[in-house]
């Protein structure tokens, strides 16, 4: 039987030594992928569909789910190759029917020990197709040798047959011992074989998990929603139902999409371990299939089918299973809940949008779940962290949206006493919404009790000790969420050394951050011009604002400030900025205290006192971060400042 190598752009892929070169050197690609890319080089250019190239290579692996491994051995392949899904060089998406292999093809055909027929070069149609991996390596096995007789050892014709045929025998056992070590070894790889006999029970145990974004392969953008939701309560219930440190979502959410190798990602989020996955949808069917990996060993995977009807059980069953596999389970503490299908799909998009930044939209989402499933917890904790969130944002009046925040926070708690997150909106709620700063601290202590490991209960603890003043206490407890979660808020210790008016130490820190490519780069800029105001730097705050404009996707308003500021300066942009806001609160709410900062860097006494009063009968929120702001300090000496200050409840800063 024949062997031979693959030719294509830089590469040589020889099917008798499973070896792929580039330029000479050899490029390690696992036994899977391996297998996978000679199939695809040997069918010339046709289409090979995922039911042949499932029959081919995962028919005897049923531990193995096989749509999850034909994606993640294509992706592998691409990452060895070079090869962009999107403008393919090599390995060719078929979208709903398999893959092709495009680049042009030589093969080298190389005759094996025993033929007499010369190498032949072909290309395309003219090549002599190559065999399988497995029967390549099995051609390899030696033939049991003859019986050899020497001279000095003669031995009588009557006597020589039963010796030779024992010998014949021992050598063929021999032989076939050979044959099946290498079939194991091809069918089970080297590692795997190793694991299963010698490390069955030497693995370490995995202390660490990130669960990388599942991949939607529904065949509609329209269910990233139900990919990214289903990624989220995974991590949820991980983090719930296992001892294990579970990385947050926002950390790992910057690999959605990115076709890193695993242990790469490993090391990036600092763990040993990572869950993997994908999710379709069809009509009312959910498929998903989840991998557990160590390094680049399989130690886990399942499928499951689920009814929509069923689905929202489904991230808890699957971290059950996954707890119970890394032998850290926790025992559950209340039964689960029926909960509506349209209410969990509803409560899905919500939060899809609510991390898109879409807030608009996210409101509607919420209370469609609340409507459809009144006891439905998660979905009034959404409703609650949306009011709260727009009203501290300034999207909403406070008027309008704190009242709102607090009862979908009390219906939360009423509903289920031991969320976490409910206790936290509570503590928001009181802290932001009345302004209670004792009810709020407790209420946020309640949630971290609760969930030890609630990163942004913490923060939140941070961000109400800084605006009460007590700043160191505050960096110590974003120290604290900061280990428990390194790329999680990479802004957050940025906005807390700000507070604190430590402005050099909120620059070095939001480099540092910015260098490690985390998410929300125009956020950062926005903090880092904040602080470049506090230095009184106009130049380069002039010119971070003009980056968070770019980064923020508003190109137009971004090519404005420089302009402006050449003209007069850091007040020229001050002005267009004002003039900018006021056309917006025309036709949509702003808070009188954003207008308030922009007079204040005005020196305009009266209209910033002015809009201060105004924002306070609205109980705006933003009042409460008004004596870190130095727009303010020539206002710290006049009582009507002092008053508004006393009537909130802040401790003086002045």
């Amino acid at each position: 039987m024949a062997v031979g190598i693959f030719e294509f752009g830089d590469f040589k892929l020889d099917c008798g030594t499973f070896e792929l070169r580039r330029d000479g050197h050899g490029i390690k690609l696992e036994r899977k992928p391996m297998e996978l890319l000679i199939l695809l080089a040997s069918k010339e250019g046709q289409l090979v569909t995922r039911a042949e190239i499932a029959s081919r290579l995962w028919n005897s692996e049923v531990f193995d789910d096989t749509e999850h491994g034909i994606n993640t051995a294509i992706r592998k392949i691409r990452q060895v190759l070079r090869d962009d899904p999107e403008e393919p060089r090599f390995v060719q998406t078929v979208t709903g029917m398999g893959y092709r292999f495009i680049a042009p093809i030589v093969f080298v055909r190389l005759p094996v020990e025993g033929e007499s027929q010369p190498a032949e070069r072909g290309n395309g149609a003219n090549a002599s197709g190559p065999p399988t991996a497995l029967a390549a390596s099995s051609s390899a096995v030696p033939e049991p040798a003859p019986a050899i007789e020497t001279a000095e050892s003669p031995v009588e014709p009557s006597t020589r047959q039963p010796h030779r045929a024992r010998l014949v025998i021992w050598l063929a056992a021999g032989a076939f011992a050979v044959c099946v070590l290498l079939v194991a070894v091809i069918v089970l790889g080297p590692r795997s074989l190793a694991n299963r006999w010698l490390h069955r029970s030497t693995q370490p145990a995995i202390s660490s998990l990130a669960v990388i974004p599942l991949d939607n392969l529904s065949g509609d953008p329209g269910q990233d929603y139900s990919a990214d939701g289903m990624t989220d309560e995974l991590i949820t219930m991980l983090a719930k139902n296992s001892t294990t440190r579970i990385v947050s979502r926002t950390s790992v959410m910057q690999y959605k999409g990115v076709h890193k190798p695993l242990p790469e990602i490993a090391r990036e989020l600092g763990v040993d371990g990572i869950l993997e996955g994908s999710i379709a949808r069809t009509g009312s069917q959910i498929h998903m299939t989840l991998q557990l990996i160590r390094a680049d060993t399989h130690l886990w995977a399942e499928s499951y089918d689920r009814n929509s009807n069923d689905v929202a059980a489904l991230p808890g069953e699957a971290a059950r299973a996954i707890a119970g596999r890394l032998h850290s389970s926790v025992p559950a503490s209340t039964a689960a809940r029926y909960v509506h299908p349209e209410a969990h799909d509803a409560y899905l998009r919500g939060r899809h949008l609510w991390f898109r930044g879409q807030m608009e939209e996210v409101g509607k989402y919420f209370q469609n779940a609340v409507d459809l499933q009144p006891d439905y917890a998660p979905g009034w904790a959404g409703l609650s962290s949306y009011y709260g969130e727009s009203a501290v944002d300034g999207i909403m009046n406070p008027l309008q949206a704190q009242p709102q925040a607090e009862a979908c926070a009390r219906k939360d708690v009423a509903l289920d006493d031991q969320l976490s997150d409910a206790h936290l909106n509570l503590g928001a709620a009181f802290f932001f919404g009345q302004w209670d700063w004792a009810h709020g601290l407790d209420e946020i202590s309640r949630a971290i009790e609760l969930d030890r490991k609630d990163t942004q209960a913490i923060h939140i603890r941070a961000r109400f000790l800084s605006i009460l003043g007590r700043h160191q206490e505050a960096i110590q407890a974003q120290k604290t969420a900061n280990e428990l979660a390194p790329f999680e808020r990479p802004w957050a210790m940025v906005a807390i050394l700000n507070e604190a008016r430590q402005y050099d130490a909120a620059i070095e820190e939001a480099h540092q951050r910015l260098q490690a490519d985390l998410p929300l780069p125009g956020h950062m800029y926005e903090l880092i011009a904040l602080a470049y105001r506090g230095k009184g730097v106009s130049r380069e705050w002039a010119d971070a604002y003009e980056k968070q404009l770019q980064l923020s996707g508003d190109p137009a308003s971004a090519a404005a400030v420089q302009p402006a500021f050449q003209q007069g300066g850091q007040k020229a942009v001050v002005h267009w900025q004002l003039a900018r806001l006021e056309r917006k609160s025309r036709t949509r709410y702003v808070s009188p205290v954003d207008l308030a900062e922009l007079h204040a860097q005005l020196d305009d006494r009266d209209m910033t006192l002015t809009l201060l009063e105004q924002g306070f009968r609205e109980h705006s929120p933003l009042l409460l971060w008004l004596q870190f702001d130095p727009a303010y300090d020539f206002l710290h000496s006049d009582e009507r400042y002092r008053s508004i200050i006393g009537r909130v409840g802040l401790p003086p800063a002045y």
